[in-house]
């Protein structure tokens, strides 16, 4: 299993970074968890959206999920190509790629149908169907588990200004929990339990006093020793300032004795039992 950074940072990009996204791979599954803007063109670095077996979002917040309707019009345009326009082209064919599942928390549909009908495309009105042909989408509440590949993915309710689930992966090839955001909570140390590798939101520098939920990197070093995981890495980050990380590294090492790694665009870790990062 081996987890890919796309964006990392928190809010919208900044410093050439993309938002909340990041790639779980196995040997017969890949995963997107989140899709925040500019995810879609780091994505396209690396894969074809075709090529996901499954897209997860942790919730619906703009900074998570809204280059869904990029990579859904990505998908789209296949079905669009006329080579007859692109003689010279060798990669103008017709494509029709088969729908990709999306998983989003209840009532998301709806809220995502909206975001696709503010951009309308009069002339190519298949280019608006994001989310009734490009996905296939699967509403989900707290505690929903189900099967992508050699996956169990498993959603855990957090504490967040909008409904928030933690997702976590169990395959035979290792264990993974991400937050998405949430503030402090009891639940977070069942999401990590055990787990080969924890990615987690610490966005403030100072415990969260407001109801919005985000978690500081002290907090985030206390449930990865409470829940005994096996390697941690931070992300969701307001700066690129590699002194301000380097401090919030610190703050997680003070109370978890395990290694703790920033999140960075393009920067990849390979989960399994022994650790390791590349």
């Amino acid at each position: 299993m081996r987890l890919t950074v796309l964006g990392c940072r928190q809010g919208m990009p900044a410093d050439g970074q993309a938002s909340s996204s990041y790639m779980v791979s196995t040997g017969s599954a890949r995963l997107l968890l989140d899709c925040g803007p500019g995810a879609a063109t780091a994505f396209s670095s690396i894969a074809h959206p075709s090529d996901l077996d499954a897209i997860v979002i942790s919730h619906l917040h703009a900074d998570h999920c809204y280059d869904l309707l990029t990579l859904g019009k990505t998908l789209l345009s296949g079905r669009l190509r006329d080579p007859e326009r692109f003689p010279t082209l060798r990669d103008a064919a017709r494509m029709e790629w088969p729908p990709v599942p999306l998983y989003v928390p209840k009532g998301g549909k709806a809220r995502l149908e909206i975001l696709a009908s503010a951009f309308p495309v009069p002339s190519f009105p298949m280019l608006d169907r994001s989310f009734d042909v490009a996905f296939e989408v699967h509403e989900y509440e707290p505690a929903d588990a189900f099967i992508v590949g050699d996956c169990k993915i498993i959603m855990h309710k957090l504490n967040h200004s909008l409904p928030n689930c933690g997702t976590r992966i169990e395959s035979p090839e290792g264990s993974f929990a991400f937050t998405g955001d949430t503030a402090a909570t009891p639940d977070l140390v069942p999401l990590a339990q055990d787990v080969d590798l924890f990615l987690a939101e610490a966005t403030l520098e100072e415990p969260d006093t407001t109801n919005h939920g985000h978690l500081c990197a002290t907090e985030v070093g206390e449930v990865a020793a409470a829940a005994d995981v096996a390697q941690l890495v931070l992300t969701h980050f307001i700066t690129a300032d590699e002194t301000w990380l380097t401090a919030r590294k610190a703050d997680a090492e003070r109370s978890y004795g395990g290694p703790v790694h920033l999140a960075a665009p393009g920067r990849t870790f390979d989960i399994r039992p022994a650790g390791g990062t590349r």
